[in-house]
């Protein structure tokens, strides 16, 4: 069962994790999320344990309860199929290969060619000509 782990205090490694949920049946893998660029914690990590019902009893057991003064969430971890991919058209942004909404129309100003006949001179052509 894989079990995501939220709300950690940044200085928790992963050897931490791990020993928080040991006590409810045996640890597969404890792992902190970094930040690549940083390489600072996340504040979140994933634990994988073996047996369902021990992780049910670990994320019943740990759920709202401190760790170095944080308050931790605790859940059964969705599989990466369940979400919807960043970017995708379900639940996320509806952008274009520009990076242009589709729904915002033409983006890119229109100049008019410059052989176009002026229709009225002075500033009053001129907001014509700008607002249409």
């Amino acid at each position: 069962m894989n079990i995501y782990v939220g709300n950690l205090p940044y200085n928790v490694r992963d050897e931490e994790l791990r020993a928080t949920f040991e006590p409810y049946g045996t640890v597969v893998s404890a792992e902190v999320i970094f930040d690549k660029r940083t390489r600072r914690s996340r504040g979140y990590g994933f634990v994988e344990m073996t047996v369902d019902a021990e992780g049910q009893r670990a994320i019943a057991a740990l759920n709202g309860s401190e760790l170095y003064g944080r308050e931790l969430r605790v859940d059964a971890s969705q599989p990466k199929s369940d979400k919807p991919e960043p970017g995708s058209r379900e639940g996320g942004s509806e952008r274009d290969n520009r990076g242009r909404s589709p729904r915002s129309g033409n983006n890119e100003r229109s100049n008019p060619s410059p052989t176009a006949p002026e229709s009225a001179a002075g500033i009053k052509g001129f907001f014509k000509r700008l607002f249409g």
